[in-house]
């Protein structure tokens, strides 16, 4: 992912008509779930979804708090539509913004989001990629802010090893296999966000996703 480009959501090999579908295998209820009690948005909290795709997570975390300000940010057009057609089917106020996850003071000002969520999305950037939008949501985040990501991790057994590889398959092994050595934590670090932990793992049939919490310095 540059500034121009970005891996669409199931990789280059299927449509985004079929995400939803094949999200739901990753034991998707549990994870968003988990990775939306640790966001525990508040009344006037501003939420930003960075990745959101087609706005699972944006609009689990709407119906747990109506009367946060959420924003669903994508570079990917088409799902945006799909984001804002679930959203308008649900009556939720979230605002779909197209946008890079390198650029996110170009959808909220610098030191303006109380908390940032993002989903799926790491995995799929180069390394360099992944420490510029780390270093934007760093931006973006009032100091104190929260961060919540889910997102594959380290594949610590034979098993979730050999899963992940359809993950691979779909996105790259360039790209996936630092996140499946473990370095999302690292990059945190690295970025300036303090408390770092990896709370919780889910094993998936696509290998295990981690919910990662940290918060701004």
């Amino acid at each position: 992912m540059t500034d121009h480009t970005f891996t669409p959501a199931l990789g280059r090999f299927a449509p985004v008509r079929f995400y939803d579908s094949v999200v739901a295998l990753t034991r998707e209820r549990l994870w968003r779930a988990l990775a939306v009690m640790y966001v525990a948005p508040r009344p006037g909290e501003v939420i930003l979804d960075v990745g959101c795709g087609t706005g699972s997570s944006a609009l689990l975390v709407a119906r747990v708090q109506p009367a946060a300000d959420i924003i669903g940010v994508d570079p990917d057009p088409a799902v945006l539509a799909v984001a804002r057609r679930k959203g308008d089917a649900a009556g939720a106020a979230v605002r779909w913004c197209e946008g890079m996850g390198t650029r996110l003071t170009e959808v909220s000002g610098p030191g303006t989001v109380d908390t940032v969520l993002s989903s799926l999305v790491l995995h799929q950037c180069p390394l360099e990629v992944k420490r510029a939008i780390l270093a934007s949501m760093h931006e973006v985040l009032r100091p104190g802010g929260r961060l919540v990501i889910a997102d594959y991790g380290a594949q610590r057994t034979p098993a979730m090893r050999s899963a992940f590889r359809i993950v691979q398959f779909a996105d790259g092994k360039a790209d996936t296999q630092p996140n499946a050595d473990g370095i999302v934590a690292e990059l945190m670090c690295a970025g300036g966000f303090r408390d770092v932990r990896e709370a919780e793992v889910v094993s998936t049939i696509t290998g295990s996703v981690s919910i990662y919490v940290a918060r701004r310095d």
